[in-house]
Parts: C-alpha cells; sequence; structure tokens
C-alpha cells in the first residue's frame, strides 16, 4: 500500500520560508509524475508544482521564481521550498503521485499540511 506523509507547514509571516517534506512509502521511481497542490478556504484544489518522471518541472505562474520542487531518491522524499511567501499561498498544501499500472492510472494524495502567511 502506498503513503504519502507530508510535514513542514506552520505559520510564517509574509517574506518568510517554509519547506515542506512529502515520505513516500515506496520507491520514487514508480511514479509517472508527482508534484504539490494546495486549496485555500473556499476554493478548489489548485496545482502549485509538477515534477513528471524524466520531464521537467511545472509550476503555477503565481509561485514561479519563489518556489523550487525537487525529489530525493534515495530517501522517497518530495520536497517544496517556499520563499518569499504571500498571505495568498495561505492553504492546505497536499502532496500527489501517479503511477500507471497495466495501463491503469492510480492516484495517491497525503493527508495535507496547513500552511498560513500572515501579512
Amino acid at each position: 500500500q502506498v503513503h504519502l506523509v507530508e510535514s513542514g507547514g506552520g505559520l510564517v509571516q509574509a517574506g518568510g520560508s517554509l519547506r515542506l517534506s512529502c515520505v513516500i512509502s515506496i520507491s520514487i521511481s514508480s511514479f509517472n509524475t508527482m508534484g504539490w497542490y494546495r486549496q485555500a478556504p473556499g476554493k478548489q484544489r489548485e496545482l502549485v508544482a509538477l515534477i513528471p518522471s524524466g520531464g521537467r518541472t511545472n509550476y503555477a505562474d503565481s509561485v514561479k521564481g519563489r518556489f523550487t520542487i525537487s525529489v530525493d531518491n534515495a530517501k522517497s522524499t518530495l520536497s517544496l521550498q517556499m520563499n518569499s511567501l504571500k498571505p495568498e499561498d495561505t492553504g492546505v498544501y497536499y502532496c500527489h503521485a501517479d503511477q500507471l499500472v497495466l495501463s491503469e492510472r492510480h492516484d495517491y494524495w497525503g493527508q495535507g499540511t496547513q500552511v498560513t502567511v500572515s501579512s
């Protein structure tokens, strides 16, 4: 069974930094894409950053130049470094991974970690 466990959220002032981590229970090499999503109160979940297997990273326009997604294969960990945080970055952040098994897609989500940016 696949488990994704996030950590690193918290309360930070605008302009500050946080680093989110997502530890995964199986080898990262088995996944097709991995990414971070967030959901603000009253809003739909949105993509923040994506890292496809063997492909280029993608970022939401709102976080380009401020956030960096990375993978540590040895530690089976997906990370999101967030700098120059803004109040509009507030929300619950979820890590996500998907894999193709016999042409069938399987999606996995973490439980979420709260990020609150005060002005």
